[in-house]
C-alpha cells in the first residue's frame, strides 16, 4: 500500500510531498487513515533545525491528529478496524511496538511510534485513544498535544484552584488550552502574557482577565501592578529561558509555583538566582503536562466540547497536505493558534 506524506529531508527547506510504500504492521502497530493534523512547536523546531543535528532524515513529522483503523495488527485489543481515533505522542496503555520504517524511491523513511503529516500511518498502540462520542474530529486534534500538555500542566501539574492567580507566558496553542483550564478551575486572574497582538487576542478571548505585552516595559512589573505579590502559580509555554526566569520570578513567594512546557533550542542554557529557592517557590518541569491520555482525555474533550469557548476559533483555516510547510511557517510567524492540516483537501 502506498501513501502521500509531507516528510522532512533536510532542515531548513521546505518539506517534500512524497509517495511512502507503507509496512507490514507489527504486532502491536496498527494502520490508521488521517483525517486531520495539527502541527505544534516541535515540528518547527524540526524543520528548523532547532534540536541540533537530527540524525533521522529524511523522516516523517507530526505527533497529534485523528483518523480512523484500518487494520489492527496481532495482539492489539484497544482498538478494532473502523474506530475513530485520537493520535497522540503521549503514551497511553497498550503495546508500545516502535517506530514505522517506510519507503520512498529506494530510500528508507524514518518515523517514531506516531506521526500524521500523511494520509496514511502505521503507529503503536500505546499512541492511539478513541475519539469520544460528540467531538467534532477537527477538535479531537487538540487532544493529540496542545489540550493534554496544556491543560494538564494546571490541573495534573500545579492543580490550580479556584481563586487562585495564574499567569501564563506564551499564549499559542498549548499556552491557550491552558489559560482554558485555569478558567475552568475558577482562577483569577488569569494573566496571558505574549507579544503577538493575535495571540494576546486569543488569550482574552479564551478566558484570560488581563493581558501582557512585553514590548511594553518590564514585564514582571506589569503582572505585579495586577498582582502585587506575585502570582499563585506560572505556566511557561515559549521555550525562551530569559522567560522561564521570568516565570519563576512572577510567583508569590512561601508557595508560589511555576512550570515550564516550553522547548527551548538545542544548546540553550537557562540560568537563575537561587534565592528565588529559599523564598518558597518551586520551578517544576512535566511531560505533556502529566497527563495520562486514557484517564485525561475524555475531560479534556468534554470541556473543549462544552461550549463555553470557541474552541474551533483557535485551530487555523484549514490547510492542504501540499500546504504543510506554509502551516508550519504560519506556525512559526504567530499568525495562527494552531494550524489544522484536512487530509481532505487536494
Amino acid at each position: 500500500m502506498k501513501t502521500e506524506a509531507a516528510i522532512l529531508v533536510e532542515t531548513g527547506k521546505p518539506l517534500e510531498l512524497v509517495t511512502l510504500s507503507l509496512p507490514a504492521i507489527k504486532p502491536g502497530q496498527v494502520l490508521v487513515e488521517i483525517g486531520f493534523s495539527g502541527a505544534c512547536g516541535t515540528q518547527v523546531m524540526e524543520w528548523r533545525g532547532d534540536k541540533g543535528e537530527d540524525k533521522w532524515l529524511p523522516h516523517c513529522l507530526g505527533h497529534e491528529g485523528v483518523g480512523t483503523v484500518l487494520e489492527a495488527g496481532s495482539a492489539v485489543t484497544k482498538v478494532k478496524a473502523g474506530d475513530k481515533v485520537v493520535l497522540s505522542w503521549i503514551k497511553g496503555t497498550g503495546i508500545e511496538a516502535g517506530g514505522a520504517v517506510y519507503e520512498w524511491d529506494g530510500k528508507k523513511v524514518n518515523a517514531g511510534g506516531v506521526t500524521t503529516f500523511q494520509r496514511h500511518a502505521v503507529v503503536s498502540e500505546n499512541r492511539l485513544t478513541l475519539l469520544q462520542s460528540g467531538l467534532p474530529p477537527e477538535l479531537g486534534v487538540l487532544l493529540g498535544c496542545a489540550a493534554p500538555t496544556g491543560m494538564g500542566a494546571i490541573f495534573n501539574v500545579l492543580d490550580v484552584r479556584a481563586g487562585d492567580s495564574v499567569a501564563i507566558f506564551g499564549t499559542g496553542g498549548i499556552g491557550i488550552n491552558a489559560v482554558m483550564a485555569a478558567a475552568f478551575a475558577g482562577a483569577t486572574p488569569i494573566i496571558g502574557i505574549d507579544p503577538s497582538p493575535t495571540r494576546r487576542a486569543l488569550a482574552k478571548l479564551y478566558g484570560a482577565t488581563h493581558v501582557v505585552d512585553p514590548g511594553e516595559g518590564d514585564v514582571l512589573a506589569q503582572i505585579k501592578a495586577i498582582v502585587p505579590q506575585g502570582v499563585d502559580r506560572a505556566v511557561e509555554a515559549s521555550g525562551l529561558p530569559m522567560v522561564m526566569d521570568q516565570a519563576i520570578n512572577a510567583t508569590r513567594q512561601q508557595g508560589g509555583r511555576a512550570v515550564v512546557i516550553g522547548n527551548a533550542r538545542y544548546g540553550a542554557e537557562l540560568t537563575l538566582n537561587p534565592g528565588v529557592f529559599n523564598q518558597g517557590k518551586s520551578l517544576m518541569g512535566t511531560w505533556g503536562g502529566d497527563s495520562v491520555p486514557d484517564r485525561d482525555y475524555p475531560r479534556y474533550g468534554k470541556l473543549l466540547a462544552g461550549g463555553r469557548f470557541p474552541v474551533r476559533d483557535l485551530l487555523s483555516a484549514p490547510y492542504s497536505l501540499a500546504k504543510a510547510t506554509d502551516a508550519l511557517a504560519d506556525l512559526a510567524a504567530g499568525k495562527v493558534g494552531r494550524p489544522l492540516i484536512d487530509m481532505s483537501l487536494a
